[in-house]
């Protein structure tokens, strides 16, 4: 997601007409994330990126613009919610989507699970009446409201001359998913003779299809508002003409009473961008023939030839090939002679182009080799950034130090000799930092980084600089001077930062890159005529030096990862509640709100930011890390750290996203500590017994397999498969591509004069083995297509409408329901 801004949002009703504005991310009701508050401002600019796997089923994705209340609650100016449905109409692309107002009772999400029948009894006197069975068995996914969720069910049969009498199920303590299971009934019709044949009598029919039965979900509430409306279901009793017994899932719904005279307009709007995926992932042998396609592609020859290249020759943008191809090389351990392949691909072609042979024309457009390096430094690199960059960048963001160098930008009573020593120091301490971080740079990345250095060196013999530049323009270039600038975006901060913060980055980002570049003439290289001054104070040939000494040992060869890093990384922390674990003999075991911090050394957790730890579990004491089920605590979101001696420590995050990031992180940590358990208890021990399996000694083995989790090296911490499907879903997009491809092959190796216009988009350096290659890959993404449409079939067939994954009112399911029909009849 990338959150833009919010434009005219209705005035303050005070006399400064400003707020402050924030806006959050969620799941149905479920908030996953927040942006920073922007203050005295109608018009907020965000500018924020948010990326989550969704770990649950969701019907609403949604965005709400809050005001900030310093003493009372925030207040929600309004909303924008896309319905899940509905995601692939705004897919990548910017889209501003007006606010719409905040009803309590619009707010809605869950399913619930009821059981209908009308049956005849006989009364003492000999007559017939009808009567309704309501069974309320389960609710799922209610919304958790100020913290809890206390819910019961009313359920009325309402009739156009009825007099509506509701019925109350009892109220389920601390739980979102509810089991009730309570019977309802009701009186239908008036009592008949029994002699009648008919199920009703005659003057009742009309009024009984007239009539509902009404099921409204409530939230018990402790608070002098009354209790919350958490949804209600109202479905026709017709239905039931048909069959005098149904049973099902429904989506609740919201009550249609929102108010309505508000003008859609009144509420300003929101830009948004919004990219979702949804692959369905088959076993691995099913990728086989592609996956071994693709993986031998760095032994091809030409390497032009191979499907990895192949694949992006025909995706529009480099990007969206590099992505699930360096997560692929990376999961295999074949990104390092991939890249070499490609990258010697890019320096024999650069020679050909440019007679002249400059060698800063190499690496530097938006070639598939440029961005598979991009991709693989931020896969890799991103632990490298958070113990090189991000103490000093977080002291930027927290002191303010004005640095502004521009004198047309001073503000009042700044001095401009100050803000220049101010930046000057800033820049001094992070080309340091960078410039002595050598050891910790990931072995991918200086294997890499060699393989480029001698590529550009044999190619370019005469300019002896080249070794450093081809280096130097990924490491400086593209990877810390853009951290530097957008810290937000490599996970160093977790908002944008504020503008005059972000100007500050801006300009030391500018001048850690120059510095980097080694170009002749560096004063030259700025634009503007106070950057080229404020270079001269880096003008010194220590500074050179101290980049060649770096980019040599990031670049040299044999060099191997340093398992023992002095300093602590940090690579996670925040907020959590969690439960005290019980070493005191009679000491209470309560839940507190904690500051947990995790390094690749230990996890902790202290009352509050910077406070002494309350508590330190060394990395190697962490046996396993699993989910805790909801009922040990009637609490959502938990986990559970398993320490030696049975000894566990219980936690709940804030939201299903936070508790998923943490799980990982902490599994991947702690993959490697040689006594990790196998099995777990999925329940908590309470009341002298295990809940899950009843076993009633607390040192008992688990009853459930640990989950496998993710390996702790960065080259295994992906799913190959599911980059495989990835890239034939690319693959079959641009199937046209692929087949002019094709074409183009079959007309350069008949014909070998000038190219034709139309297949000169293609880098074809051998036609009889790219066609080779290419039949191939249009065989296996065949195979995989044939596939797909298989399953389709099948669960086509074998999914009931109603059932717990599919409840009556899913939109997605009705739509693809109706695809399918088509499909199918098209067929026939």
């Amino acid at each position: 997601l990338s959150l833009g801004e919010a434009k005219n949002l209705p005035t303050y009703p005070g006399p400064n007409k400003m707020r402050d504005c924030y806006c959050t991310v969620n799941l149905d009701q479920e908030e996953v994330f927040r942006t920073k508050i922007v203050e005295k401002s109608l018009c907020p600019f965000y500018g924020e990126d948010f990326y989550c796997e969704i770990p649950r089923t969701f019907r609403h994705l949604s965005f709400y613009i809050f005001d900030r209340d310093v003493f009372r609650r925030d207040s929600i100016i309004g909303k924008v919610a896309i319905q899940k449905e509905d995601l692939q109409k705004y897919h990548n692309r910017d889209t501003w989507f007006q606010l719409q107002h905040v009803d309590a009772d619009s707010e809605v999400q869950g399913k619930v699970h009821l059981e209908l029948r009308l049956s005849e009894v006989i009364t003492d006197t000999g007559v017939v009446c009808h009567k309704l069975a309501t069974r309320v068995l389960e609710c799922q996914g209610l919304p958790i409201v100020n913290g809890q969720c206390d819910p019961y069910a009313t359920v009325t049969l309402a009739g156009p001359s009825r007099q509506s009498e509701a019925k109350k199920t009892k109220v389920k303590k601390k739980t979102n998913n509810p089991h009730f299971d309570e019977v309802f009934y009701f009186e239908v019709t008036r009592p008949s003779s029994y002699n009648k044949k008919s199920h009703f009598d005659i003057e009742d029919v009309d009024e009984v299809d007239k009539m509902e039965i009404r099921v409204d979900l409530w939230n018990a509430s402790n608070l002098k508002f009354g209790d919350e409306f958490l949804g209600e279901l109202r479905l026709p009793l017709k239905f039931l003409r048909q069959s005098s017994s149904y049973e099902a899932w429904y989506f609740l719904q919201p009550r249609d009473n929102g108010n309505k005279s508000l003008k859609p307009d009144d509420l300003g709007s929101l830009r948004l961008n919004v990219v979702y995926t949804e692959d369905h992932v088959f076993s691995s042998d099913y990728y086989s023939p592609l996956r071994d396609l693709l993986l031998k592609s760095a032994d091809v020859e030409p390497v032009s030839a191979s499907a990895a290249h192949i694949l992006g020759e025909v995706c529009r943008e480099k990007q969206e090939a590099a992505i699930p191809l360096v997560r692929l090389f990376l999961h295999y351990g074949r990104i390092v002679p991939f890249i070499s392949a490609i990258a010697n691909a890019e320096v024999k072609r650069t020679q050909k182009l440019f007679t002249s042979r400059d060698p800063n024309t190499i690496f530097r457009g938006n070639s598939l080799t440029s961005k598979c390096i991009d991709e693989t430094m931020k896969l890799a690199g991103m632990h490298y950034l958070q113990v090189t960059l991000k103490p000093i960048i977080d002291e930027i963001c927290q002191v303010h130090k004005p640095c502004e160098i521009d004198p047309v930008k001073l503000k009042d009573g700044e001095n401009l000799e100050n803000n220049r020593e101010n930046l000057r120091q800033y820049v001094d301490r992070i080309f340091t930092v960078i410039t002595k971080s050598g050891v910790s740079c990931p072995t991918v990345m200086c294997d890499i980084f060699f393989s480029l250095r001698e590529s550009a060196a044999k190619r370019f013999q005469g300019d002896l600089d080249v070794r450093y530049t081809a280096v130097s323009s990924f490491i400086f270039l593209r990877f810390f001077a853009p951290a530097i600038l957008s810290p937000n975006l490599f996970q160093l901060t977790p908002h944008h930062p504020d503008p005059q913060t972000s100007r500050t980055l801006t300009l030391i980002s500018k001048t850690i890159q120059t510095l980097g570049s080694l170009s002749k003439s560096k004063s030259a290289s700025f634009k503007e005529s106070y950057m080229a001054t404020f270079y001269d104070y880096f003008n010194e040939q220590k500074y050179a030096d101290a980049v060649k000494n770096f980019l040599d040992l990031i670049s040299s060869s044999g060099r191997r990862d340093h398992k023992s890093i002095e300093q602590p990384i940090l690579l996670k922390e925040g907020f959590m509640i969690k439960r005290a674990q019980g070493r005191k003999r009679f000491g209470m075991k309560n839940f507190k709100k904690r500051w947990f911090r995790l390094t690749n050394h230990e996890f902790t957790y202290q009352k509050s930011k910077g406070d002494h730890p309350l508590c330190s579990i060394p990395i190697e004491n962490i046996l396993a890390v699993e989910r805790l089920e909801e009922e040990s605590f009637k609490m959502k979101n938990m986990f559970q750290v398993i320490q030696p001696e049975r000894r566990v420590l219980y936690i709940q995050a804030n939201n299903c996203v936070e508790a998923k990031d943490w799980i990982d992180i902490l599994t991947k940590v702690s993959q490697c500590n040689k006594k990790r358990l196998t099995v777990y208890h999925p329940s908590a021990y309470l009341n002298g017994h295990w809940l899950c399996c009843k076993a009633t000694a607390d040192n008992t083995p688990g009853c459930t397999p640990c989950t496998g989790g993710l390996p702790a090296n960065i080259q295994l911490d992906i799913d190959g498969d599911r980059e495989t499907e990835r890239i034939y879903s690319l693959f079959n997009s641009y199937m046209s591509k692929l087949e002019k491809m094709q074409e183009a092959c079959g007309s350069k190796s008949v014909y070998d004069g000038p190219e034709e216009e139309e297949y000169s988009t293609f880098i074809i350096d051998d036609p009889k083995e790219t066609y080779k290659t290419l039949k191939l890959i249009i065989e296996g993404v065949g195979t995989l297509e044939q596939e797909h449409a298989q399953y389709k079939r099948d669960k086509f067939k074998k999914t009931k409408y109603g059932s717990q994954e599919h409840p009556i009112g899913d939109k997605s399911f009705q739509t693809y329901i109706r695809q399918q029909s088509e499909i199918s009849a098209h067929s026939i």
